[in-house]
């Protein structure tokens, strides 16, 4: 009978083995720990005691071991290990029991330990932590576990002129060579970033829509801008979209390394190109600045910017106003706003005008004051002699400024009676102080006609004065024109010999002018005009007096001659007879 035939038997059978097999199990269990460990195996044990020279650990051995207390001990002396603690350990065989102990290593466990972990980062192109150490030559050392060297190119995707900003970090970085048995271990921090940036890039873009408000940081600055980290990929704030006030650089108001919430305005998936906006989570300060500043109003604010037109003056942050040239004085001289406010200067104006849509609001320096022009008639009349100084000359005259304010215009035909004068300059200079009469005063269109000459008496109407019709002048020919000659009669008044009025003048072209330039004559006076100033001389009129003057000479000696005769025949006859 075999155990097939007798079922009983065979479970019976089946039983006892299966307990077998358990007993077993538990026997390894118990007395698996008496197994001598292998060589370099490395081991967890749990810390029992911590002793000032020994940590004493149980590692599932037949006996426990002890690690000296400096493996544990930092720099600065501290204990850095404690009862209950799970470290690595292995048996140190360049050492003995001691007392019952098994001698452990703790550094060559935690050493083997990360030479392990290292290999595999390595395989598996893992991104680490490491410390900043020091620098070397040609770049960094880096703490991994054990000492690692970073090449000064592969600090960062882009070149770092100054490696000494990493020193005592802690920096993500990829194993590019290790070499074991010569301890051998060069990493990159530039792969670990860039395959961080590229996974945060591709998170961050599946975000990205114009009009989404976003947190990120600032990088680098440029005079029109700054560059801003949004997570692995950079967007642009422009200078013109930091703040609604003015901004010389962005330097004024960022710095590289802040942290600021932005607006994305735009956005290019194609090109990666992002636009972004911080003035405008803020609210537009010119909604109700006609409210703010009505027109008239009275305004204080701060000069920002000055050019040849005027001056920018800053009301409140992102609200300028415009004070035009010709609005900061009443008078007429000013030539650059410089010479009245600079940069920095805090001012007050008058509101002329608000644009809100053109965001420009006009302001006025000169309306904080009475226009002279305004009194003018009241403090001045026509006739009366005035003072100032010539501040400017054109070609129909001179600019007399007789107050601040009010300029009065010399014109060129109003400077002298006696002189032809072209221009200004022949008888006046800029700075001159001179004495005028004022001849006509129009306060709405702001003009103010002064004379100098008026001064003076009137030589054409002294001249006039004295002579008249049918005199006999003396004078020289001081000019021709195609008609005649101009004589001097006297200091600046001439008088006209038309050609006709020369005798033996026949008309004829080509014949010589009858008169000559520098001759000096007498001349009949045959037309006067005083309101016309003008005085027609003849020569031939004087030529055919002193012809009637002397055929009269003539008749008087011929009647006289005949006289005598007639009473010498008388006397005579009276005698013979």
């Amino acid at each position: 009978m075999t155990g097939n035939d007798n079922p009983g038997a065979a479970a019976a059978t089946g039983m006892a083995d299966a307990v077998a097999v358990e007993d077993y199990e538990h026997l390894l269990d118990d007395f698996s720990h008496f197994a001598p460990p292998a060589e370099n195996e490395v081991l967890q044990g749990r810390v029992l005691k911590v002793t000032p020279k020994e940590v004493i650990v149980d590692f599932n051995y037949k006996s426990e071991g002890l690690v000296p207390i400096e493996q544990f001990t930092s720099a600065s002396g501290e204990i850095r290990v404690k009862t209950g603690d799970v470290i690595d350990v292995m048996v140190d065989h360049t050492g003995e029991r001691v007392e019952g102990y098994v001698l452990l290593s703790h550094e060559k466990a935690a050493r083997l330990r990360i030479w392990a972990d290292l290999e595999r980062a390595a395989a598996e192109q893992l991104v680490i932590s490491g410390r900043v150490l020091e620098r070397v030559k040609g770049g960094l050392s880096v703490d991994i576990g054990v000492p690692a060297f970073m090449p000064g190119s592969q600090a960062d995707a882009r070149p770092v002129r100054n490696l000494d900003i990493f020193l005592g970090q802690d920096i993500p970085v990829k194993i590019v060579k290790l070499n074991r048995r010569r301890g051998n271990l060069v990493v990159s921090r530039k792969l670990a970033v860039e395959e961080q940036t590229k996974s945060v890039k591709q998170q961050t873009l599946e975000h990205l829509q114009e009009g989404a408000v976003v947190t990120g940081v600032v990088k680098n600055l440029t005079e029109y801008g700054a560059f801003v980290d949004l997570g692995g990929i950079d967007g642009l704030l422009h200078i013109t979209d930091m703040t609604f006030g003015r901004v010389g650089h962005p330097s004024e108001i960022l710095n590289p390394g802040d942290s600021i919430t932005v607006t994305i305005l735009k956005y290019d998936p194609g090109r990666e190109r992002i636009s972004l906006g911080m003035k405008q989570l803020a609210p537009d300060p010119w909604d109700g600045v006609e409210a703010r500043y009505p027109k008239g109003a009275r305004v204080g604010g701060r000069v920002v910017n000055v050019a040849d037109y005027g001056a920018f003056v800053e009301l409140e942050a992102g609200v300028e106003g415009l004070i035009h040239v010709s609005e900061m004085s009443w008078s007429r001289r000013m030539k650059h706003p410089s010479k009245v406010v600079k940069p920095g200067d805090q001012v007050e104006a008058i509101v002329l005008d608000v644009h809100p849509k053109e965001r420009r609001i006009s302001l006025g320096f000169k309306q904080l004051e009475a226009n002279p022009w305004s009194t003018i008639e009241h403090r001045y009349s026509i006739g009366s002699v005035v003072e100032g100084r010539v501040r400017n000359m054109t070609d129909f005259g001179a600019f007399v400024e007789i107050e601040e304010g009010i300029d009065g215009l010399v014109h060129v035909s109003d400077i002298s009676w006696t002189k032809r004068i072209k221009h200004p300059s022949e008888v006046l200079r800029r700075g001159q102080v001179v004495q005028a009469a004022i001849l006509g005063i129009d306060a709405k269109s702001k003009r103010l006609s002064l004379g100098i000459k008026q001064l003076q008496p009137d030589a054409w109407e002294t001249y006039f004065q004295g002579h008249n019709v049918n005199d006999i002048v003396h004078g020289r020919v001081c000019r021709l024109a195609g008609f005649g000659g101009f004589v001097e009669l006297a200091e600046g008044v001439e008088g006209l010999c038309h050609f006709s009025e020369v005798a033996g003048y026949t008309g004829r072209k080509g014949d010589p002018a009858p008169l000559t330039v520098g001759v000096e004559s007498d001349f009949k006076i045959i037309r006067m005009n005083e309101g016309e100033r003008k005085i027609g001389l003849s020569l031939k009129a004087l030529a055919a007096d002193e012809e009637r003057a002397r055929f009269g000479d003539y008749q008087r000696k011929a009647a006289a001659a005949t006289s005598g005769i007639e009473d010498y025949m008388t006397a005579g006859g009276d005698g013979e007879k």
